[in-house]
């Protein structure tokens, strides 16, 4: 079933509960009442048809409509992605740390098994990040820059040259798989460790890391199949641009 801008915003949270946290990185919080996804997508001053397809792309994992998304602003979708970002690091995997800091102070596992899923977990967190702060810090500040700048009909020639010296296929080619190192930490839990009296909390560690995994995929698929062509794009304008103003110099 597609969610569509006439259904009440409630019977979206009952459909599918898992996009609460996708609801939220639109600024769009509990209190709908029985107002319909377009009112509170306009009261809350969001794109609805933005909306639409990112929840849609959450709720049908056979939903991904890559010629709209690539419609939309750059920086529609680097909003989006950076309270993504923040989501990981501020709430889920501070979240899953405190599960795993509770299962490994458990007397009774091994030290050997507390310093395997310590590590991985500690050294997950670490490369997450610095992907995350990568994009924060240099990709997503030229694509906002190179949008802008391609914007401004009165560009000049050496704004045009300054952004050739960076391109969005330095970062296609680094775009770190971290999706692959939360396989691996699943395998540690389901495979590896043996039996503990805190099976339930191991479960509940276990879905966490279900859902961040279901996540990422998605979040990557925006950024690899949405955003990198959309900026391909632009920088195609960009060589034009500099081509015509160069002829004319």
């Amino acid at each position: 079933m597609r969610i569509n801008k006439d259904m009440k915003m409630a019977e979206v949270i009952h459909l599918n509960h898992h996009l609460l946290p996708v609801l939220n990185r639109f600024d769009i919080h509990l209190g709908f009442g029985e107002r319909s996804v377009e009112t509170v997508c306009l009261d809350n001053k969001v794109n609805v048809d933005f909306f639409l397809e990112i929840v849609n792309t959450f709720h049908d994992a056979s939903y991904f409509p890559v010629r709209h998304l690539q419609s939309f602003k750059a920086s529609m979708l680097i909003e989006y992605l950076q309270k993504t970002h923040a989501y990981y690091l501020e709430f889920k995997i501070p979240e899953i740390g405190k599960y795993i800091h509770q299962i490994t102070h458990d007397e009774n596992m091994q030290s050997t098994h507390k310093k395997l899923l310590n590590d991985f977990f500690d050294n997950y967190q670490q490369e997450l990040t610095t992907h995350i702060n990568k994009e924060e810090q240099r990709v997503y500040p030229y694509v906002i820059k190179l949008e802008n700048t391609l914007n401004n009909v009165n560009a000049s020639l050496e704004e045009l040259k300054a952004l050739k010296k960076y391109s969005i296929h330095e970062y296609e080619e680094d775009h770190d798989d971290v999706e692959a190192k939360l396989f691996d930490l699943k395998n540690i839990i389901i495979k590896y460790l043996p039996p503990s009296q805190n099976n339930r909390l191991l479960h509940v560690i276990l879905h966490d890391i279900f859902e961040l995994e279901r996540d990422l995929n998605n979040h990557g698929h925006i950024e690899d199949l949405i955003l990198v062509p959309i900026v391909e794009n632009m920088e195609k304008l960009l060589s034009e641009r500099l081509n015509k103003l160069s002829y004319n110099a």
